[in-house]
């Protein structure tokens, strides 16, 4: 029997919660998601941000564990300073996926998870909608976009021919939906993994980024 996440249909934005943004590559997915944790005034970590964190101080599970039983302003404090010191986009995030190792996930998401533990945060990431599907408080969302205009996006972005766009692009949707559905077992494509999918093709960052907040407006439980 096909098991399928419960999604939240409202979250509260009155208590701490987290943001997961799933998106296609070229459709601005990470721009929209930094300019929605700043207009919530939370902070915003990317995928690739946490990849670089764990493989730069050898995290193991157990270390994690351990991180995670100490106190944790030090970490928090060692994770601000990484993320100014090196602003890692998504041209960045080029490694084969699939290669990852079900150790370096777990890391991972412990370590996603913590971070959402800690504070209200908006996280852009492959398997968020996996990661976080047992948060109460959790808004699952998916970012698409038309092929032509994720070509032009990657041309301009990445100063590539539109050759070259199209073989990236493929090669980031296979690796990425391969990447999904080796860890949650869905693909990342299932509308049902979600609590808001938006089409991206006409619309700008900042028209997006208001329609999200609109929605948490309207789904969010009025306070008296």
């Amino acid at each position: 029997q096909t098991e399928y996440y419960k999604n939240t249909t409202t979250m509260d934005k009155n208590q701490k919660f987290v943001i997961a943004i799933n998106r296609e590559v070229g459709s601005g997915g990470h721009a929209i998601g930094e300019e929605l944790a700043k207009k919530l005034g939370v902070k915003f970590y990317d995928k690739a941000i946490v990849k670089e964190l764990t493989k730069k101080f050898n995290l193991s599970v157990d270390e994690l564990e351990e991180v995670r039983s100490s106190k944790f302003n030090w970490w928090n404090s060692l994770v601000e300073s990484y993320m100014n010191r090196y602003r890692i986009e998504e041209r960045f995030d080029v490694e084969n996926t699939v290669a990852t190792t079900d150790n370096v996930f777990k890391v991972e998401s412990d370590f996603l998870r913590q971070l959402a533990e800690d504070e209200s945060c908006v996280i852009a990431g492959r398997s968020g909608f996996y990661i976080f599907r047992d948060n109460p408080n959790a808004l699952k969302i998916f970012i698409t976009c038309d092929m032509p205009q994720r070509i032009e996006r990657m041309m301009k972005v990445r100063n590539l021919t539109e050759e070259e766009a199209v073989k990236a692009i493929d090669k980031f949707d296979k690796g990425r939906e391969a990447y999904t559905k080796k860890f949650s077992g869905k693909s990342r494509y299932d509308a049902r993994n979600y609590d808001l999918v938006i089409n991206v093709t006409h619309m700008s960052v900042q028209q997006t980024v208001n329609l999200i907040l609109d929605y948490i407006d309207k789904s969010s439980p009025k306070t008296e």
